[in-house]
């Protein structure tokens, strides 16, 4: 059975140099998923403090997360896979989501919690 993780965390969008700053400087055990230059979802971290008097932060419980094995995402994706450490944003089994590998080599896919449902039937 496929099991779902609800995201909770903050959402910035921000001068890209003021989220390298952030990112560098988060805590041990903080994910920071970097949907693009300017834009971060950072997740198990109580606030966030950055130097960017135009940042938008944002709390933001709009994510899901599933751990799935690496084959589960080869069969399901028609893009390049990403390199450790990176995350990556494509249609996984038809649905938009992210993507990036834990240390173990499993799979962490992040969707949206509209497309849940949507997101554990096709992957079944």
């Amino acid at each position: 059975m496929l099991a779902l993780e609800q995201l909770r965390g903050h959402r910035v969008v921000a001068d890209p140099a003021a989220i390298d700053a952030l990112v560098a400087a988060l805590p041990a055990g903080t994910t920071a998923l970097r949907f693009a230059p300017d834009e971060v979802l950072v997740l198990r971290v109580a606030s966030i403090q950055l130097n960017d008097a135009h940042a938008i932060v944002e709390d933001d419980a709009g994510y899901v997360a599933l751990t799935v094995e690496r084959d589960v995402v080869e069969r399901h994706t028609e893009w390049p896979l990403p390199a450790a450490g990176a995350v990556a944003q494509g249609s996984i089994a038809g649905v938009p989501a992210k993507l990036t590998w834990l240390p173990d080599g499993r799979a962490w896919v992040v969707a949206q919690a509209a497309y849940a449902d949507e997101l554990t039937s096709r992957l079944r």
